[in-house]
């Protein structure tokens, strides 16, 4: 009967240990393909700079802001809201020192009280966040966070892609 109950026991140990190793693989290329992801995130955004802006757009003919995020999204086939303020409410909050590229950079513009503006972040350096969005004014165009309308009007960054 001991017999039988460690060679239970030891079988366990192995296929617990098998479970595991097999978990941090799924879990290094998951990084990876996240990686992927984002890259064609932002080349799939960043294609788009100098489309006019159009309320409600979302083609090449003209985009809103989160027209251009949602658009840039569904290419990956990643399904979120079509609104900035709804797309505010997916994925984690990140903070401002923690943003990548591929993240969602949220703004409050001309003294909204609610979520207004997103944009993708397509570069982070220690304390500039540049990122790609469609302006009413320029259409699609790279912004930075050193920019004072957007220090003034920054709300929050979430991230979609882990």
């Amino acid at each position: 009967m001991k017999k039988i109950s460690l060679l239970i026991l030891l079988l366990s140990v192995v296929f617990t240990s098998c479970k595991s190793t097999s978990s941090a693989v799924s879990k290094k290329e998951t990084k990876k393909e996240n990686r992927y992801v984002v890259t064609n995130l932002i080349e799939h955004a960043t294609d788009n700079i100098g489309v006019r802006y159009k309320a409600g757009g979302t083609t090449k003919s003209g985009y809103d802001c989160s027209g251009l995020v949602f658009t840039t999204f569904e290419s990956e086939h990643i399904k979120i809201p079509r609104s900035s303020y709804e797309q505010a409410q997916v994925g984690k909050i990140i903070k401002f020192n923690d943003a990548q590229k591929g993240d969602l950079i949220f703004f409050k513009t001309n003294r909204s009280k609610q979520i207004n503006h997103v944009g993708l972040i397509v570069e982070v350096n220690s304390n500039e966040i540049k990122f790609v969005h469609s302006s009413t004014s320029k259409g699609v165009i790279i912004s930075s966070t050193k920019e004072t309308y957007y220090q003034n009007s920054f709300v929050q960054i979430n991230r979609i892609v882990e």
